[in-house]
């Protein structure tokens, strides 16, 4: 059980006003907000630890390099990767599935097949097209239903042996339906086929096992897991990230340069080009060492008692809609009230304090389905509470009253 307060107390913008209303933060599902610890471990390393790593032998240099290289094991850890460098780090999950879908370009020809999700954020769905277009692969979809999940039969049915890679996400960014992956993984594999998960909904929430899964890269961020922005992990299996080429050409990466041929460093460094957020690879290990102290139990437990008791409160609103009953579901809501825009809903909330999301949520399939412009979405983290959530149900209440 947690204690709410005291977690509370650990992020110093919780006890902030926004237009003279305490503020309430339910937009974790774009970003997280930091805890003290995280914020002074930024401070910590710029202050007595600044320094470029993995080329210097002076103190400085070294230190910066441990700490970076102790964090990456963190991560392994925390993810159950076989290889420390199997874990890579990225400026976010964009930058992972970009990595991954580059390295393809080598490997795809025409007629080969990628599969992608209805549930999909852009992220995970233009790249694909981008390397169809390259290489003259074909994009394949899995269709949604009406409760906002994917249809397991048609993807079945999707599935040959032309299909090279399915590339999905773990936890929709725009309905917070958990799909599942572990079917998913060992259905790819059954033809043959690489899988990648898109875990940026998924960190905040859960601990992903990834030789449990069995996947072949497992892409997440940073900054949705009370870490510092512009950082985030690609997980990829040796064998798969031997294979593939490297995605940026410059220092770190290479073994030997010569202006006849370069060759490239062993992993993870072959993907590591320049200097990376160095503060940032540190900090996230920090972040991860925060969010087990909390217990990711304590986590789930918190946010599902949240889910439950917002989806209750907003369903007494006549009008309102939610978007995504899944059985497997994590703490987002989105939602509209019937005849009023969710732009205008959000704009006045926010007078209120209340922050929440409103658009298409970088998932315009979704609500190209649903035959909607976009949703109000109101994604909970562990520090936010069942009086907050009352708090977006006056709001929401009052809004609606101004704009019939």
């Amino acid at each position: 059980m947690l204690d709410i307060q005291k977690i509370r107390a650990d992020f110093p913008i919780l006890q902030q006003k926004v237009n003279g209303k305490p503020l309430v933060y339910f937009d974790n599902g774009a970003t997280s907000q930091k805890p003290q610890v995280v914020i002074d471990a930024i401070s910590k390393y710029y202050q007595e630890i600044n320094a470029n790593i993995h080329r210097g032998v002076h103190t400085l240099s070294q230190l910066a390099t441990d700490a970076y290289e102790i964090a990456r094991g963190k991560i392994q850890n925390h993810i159950n990767a076989k290889h420390a460098h199997e874990v890579l780090f990225t400026s976010g999950t964009t930058f992972g599935i970009n990595l991954v879908a580059n390295g393809f370009a080598s490997i795809l020809k025409p007629g080969d097949e990628v599969i992608v999700s209805h549930l999909e954020h852009h992220s995970n769905i233009v790249p694909w097209q981008m390397l169809c277009e390259k290489t003259g692969a074909t994009l394949k979809v899995i269709p949604m239903n009406e409760k906002g999940e994917l249809v397991m039969a048609e993807y079945d049915k999707l599935l040959s042996d032309k299909t090279k890679i399915v590339t999905v996400n773990h936890i929709s960014n725009a309905l917070g339906t958990i799909n599942p992956i572990k079917y998913m993984i060992d259905k790819a594999h059954e033809v043959g086929a690489a899988i990648l998960i898109d875990g940026a909904q998924s960190v905040p929430h859960l601990k992903p096992d990834v030789r449990a899964l069995d996947c072949d890269f497992y892409a997440f961020s940073g900054h949705k897991m009370c870490g510092p922005t512009g950082t985030g992990i690609l997980y990829g299996k040796e064998a798969w990230l031997n294979k593939l080429p490297p995605y940026q050409g410059g220092g770190e990466m290479i073994k030997e340069v010569s202006f006849e041929k370069t060759t490239y460093a062993e992993l993870p460094h072959k993907f590591e080009a320049g200097t990376p957020h160095i503060a940032g690879g540190i900090v996230l290990g920090t972040a991860i060492d925060y969010l087990n102290e909390v217990g990711f139990e304590n986590i789930q437990q918190q946010e599902l008692e949240l889910l439950a008791y917002a989806t209750e409160r907003l369903s007494e609103i006549e009008g309102l809609r939610i978007y995504g009953n899944s059985e497997a579901k994590t703490s987002v809501i989105s939602f509209n009230i019937e005849g009023i825009h969710p732009y205008d809903i959000g704009s006045i909330i926010d007078k209120l304090g209340i922050a929440v999301r409103t658009g298409h949520h970088c998932a315009q399939p979704i609500m190209n389905f649903f035959g909607i412009p976009g949703t109000i979405r109101a994604s909970f983290s562990f520090y936010n509470t069942k009086e907050e959530i009352d708090a977006l149900v006056d709001a929401v209440k009052k809004a609606q009253l101004m704009l019939s």
